[in-house]
């Protein structure tokens, strides 16, 4: 059950697809694999994931999209969008999800310069999306 809303965080986002069913198959994979459920569709059928940690509670939506033109991460809009990981183990475990899934790996599990231990793989979503699963030790509750 989710709590108070944590002021300032994000509350949603939603995400334009070309095949609203492919595409709601390869989120419905990672998503609930991150421990977002399923929730109700909205808005006229709009598959929906929620996920409540504490206070805070996040959703993503997807719609379909009315014109089909490729993603491009570096026009005005959404350069990636990334989900944190509980361990470095975690974000393996996505990488093989991710493979078996057919999509495009865009860089395997590795350590990267961002901060201290960050620990992420790359990929893009039916529609070319950039996506990442990231595990940083200094934001762990019981770093792995």
């Amino acid at each position: 059950m989710p709590g108070r809303p944590a002021r300032g965080f994000p509350n949603h986002v939603d995400l334009t697809v070309t095949d609203l069913e492919r595409s709601a198959a390869f989120y419905d994979s990672l998503l609930t694999h991150l421990g977002f459920e399923r929730s109700a569709e909205y808005a006229g059928g709009v598959p929906n994931w929620t996920r409540a940690d504490g206070e805070a509670t996040f959703s993503i939506g997807l719609h379909a999209a009315r014109r089909k033109v490729p993603h491009d991460r570096y026009a005005p809009g959404l350069h990636h969008l990334a989900f944190h990981a509980g361990s470095r183990g975690e974000v393996d475990a996505i990488h093989v999800l991710v493979r078996s899934t057919g999509a495009t790996v865009l860089d395997p599990p590795a350590t990267y310069d961002y901060t201290p231990g960050y620990y992420a793989v790359f990929f893009a979503d039916p529609d070319g999306l950039k996506l990442e699963v990231v595990f940083e030790p200094r934001l762990a509750q019981n770093p792995a």
